[in-house]
């Protein structure tokens, strides 16, 4: 094959490399979910860690910004409010298709993605939700403290309503 005939081959493939196919349809639903940090809860671990399947992989998420009581830590009894933050957060997600938004760093030193955790029905922001309900307690870890004062003023305010793990413990 000559240059002259192959070099528009050679300009479809770079093209098409260049984009990532996905334009063309190549790349899939799987692919976007990934690029974009959606996907749907496959599992509730606890109160602030959960799996999601983001392009085909499970993923463990753990929030980021907030704490709740232990349940299942090695070693570790069940806290106070434990089981009742662990249930609500299945509530919360169980199933859902969610969007995870990052901040600094995108895993922690266990391997497990960081995020801000949106429900994509409603926009619900799990992580918000869950300490102006009580059933978790701030916990700022930097560098990722981009919504380190929006949490602490919805606890200050669920601790003063005296809501959840507030008024149990």
């Amino acid at each position: 094959m000559s240059w002259r005939r192959a070099l528009p081959w050679l300009l479809l493939f770079v093209v098409l490399s260049a984009a990532g196919a996905g334009g063309l349809g190549i790349g899939g639903e799987d692919d976007e979910e990934a690029r974009s940090g959606s996907g749907r809860i496959t599992r509730v671990v606890d109160g602030d860690t959960v799996h999601v399947s983001l392009a085909g992989r499970d993923e463990t998420v753990r929030y980021i910004g907030v704490d709740t009581p232990e349940t299942k830590k090695p070693g570790t009894p069940v806290e106070c409010f434990g089981k009742v933050a662990s249930s609500a957060n299945e509530r919360l997600v169980s199933g859902e298709r969610v969007r995870l938004d990052f901040d600094a760093e995108r895993r922690d030193r266990y391997g497990r993605l960081l995020a801000y955790v949106f429900r994509r029905r409603d926009g619900l922001f799990v992580n918000a939700a869950l300490v102006r309900g009580g059933f978790a307690t701030t916990l700022t870890i930097p560098p990722n403290v981009a919504r380190a004062g929006r949490f602490r003023a919805l606890e200050r305010r669920a601790r003063a309503l005296r809501r959840g793990l507030w008024r149990a413990c």
